[in-house]
């Protein structure tokens, strides 16, 4: 049996600037890492330098430790900010849903088969629905019902949870609450949302039988980060299928629904990964 090489990734930003790359390569040479793949992208309209390095210690504590103090020096230089993360780190993730089962669900699958590397430590919802499927978990569930007047009072129920779970994440795996601009703005760069990507011409309730109505030839999914503009944060991942005359509205559904699972997925394997590089309001994704 093959034994899984442990990685280390190394990733990093800073202005575009001439020996970027060098200095990661050299660095990592110089201390016995072995580069085993690098990404990297200069935005040549932000100016904007994303790098992304697997590497492996060649001396175990020794190398890693020898490449920390070589390149803290050397990245300064460069106004980089870096940082390492260890082949076992598992991402603590707060999964936000209400009634809606399609994300949680495969989430939950791809988190019990080891195909994410995270730990699920809480789960949220405005409703009951789907606390049985967190027990079967063995996961702690916490139903906070939500009304306009109470709404401060459930969001801040919410955060002191994500505080209390030590969360590095948060999942909106279909959780159908506008958040307030204060806790978008807390949430901001490192909380997950999921739509279809039938917005922003089918709004509000039943936005398949609205495209259904329309004919639509597309149907699929966004998943971005939170920010204060409703649904609008940068794009991370999207899933698009076609359809055409013989789907009904239930038919949309379901392929929306799919597809809904695959790209939040997707979304949340890059992020954790640390595949994802925020650049303004847009992303640079490094995909495999």
């Amino acid at each position: 049996m093959a034994v899984t090489e442990k990685r280390w990734i190394l990733t990093a930003q800073c202005p575009s600037t001439l020996g970027t790359v060098d200095v990661v390569t050299r660095s990592l040479a110089e201390t016995e890492n072995y580069i085993v793949t690098m990404n990297s992208f200069d935005d040549r309209e932000t100016s904007l330098f994303s790098i992304r390095v697997e590497f492996r210690p060649l001396k175990s504590e020794d190398s890693l430790q020898r490449f920390r103090d070589l390149f803290t020096q050397r990245a300064n230089h460069f106004q980089m900010d870096w940082e390492l993360t260890a082949p076992d780190h598992k991402t603590r993730v707060a999964i936000l849903v209400s009634r809606y089962d399609h994300c949680l669900n495969d989430l939950l699958y791809r988190y019990r088969t080891g195909e994410l590397a995270i730990e699920i430590p809480v789960i949220i919802s405005n409703h009951p629905d789907l606390e049985s499927l967190a027990q079967w978990h063995k996961i702690p569930y916490y139903h906070l019902p939500i009304t306009p007047e109470t709404k401060p009072e459930q969001e801040a129920q919410i955060w002191e949870l994500i505080q209390q779970y030590q969360c590095e994440l948060v999942v909106l795996a279909r959780y159908m609450q506008v958040l307030s601009s204060d806790m978008s703005k807390k949430l901001d760069g490192w909380a997950i949302n999921i739509h279809h990507s039938l917005l922003p011409g089918f709004k509000g309730a039943k936005p398949y039988h609205q495209a259904w109505e329309k004919g639509v030839k597309l149907v699929g999914a966004t998943a971005h980060y939170v920010n204060d503009d409703l649904d609008e944060g940068p794009i991370i991942s999207q899933g698009v299928q076609a359809v055409d005359h013989n789907h009904y509205p239930e038919d949309l559904i379901a392929r929306g629904q799919d597809i809904e699972s695959q790209t939040l997925a997707n979304a949340v394997r890059y992020h954790t990964e640390k595949r994802v590089f925020l650049n303004g309001n847009r992303t640079v994704v490094f995909k495999d």
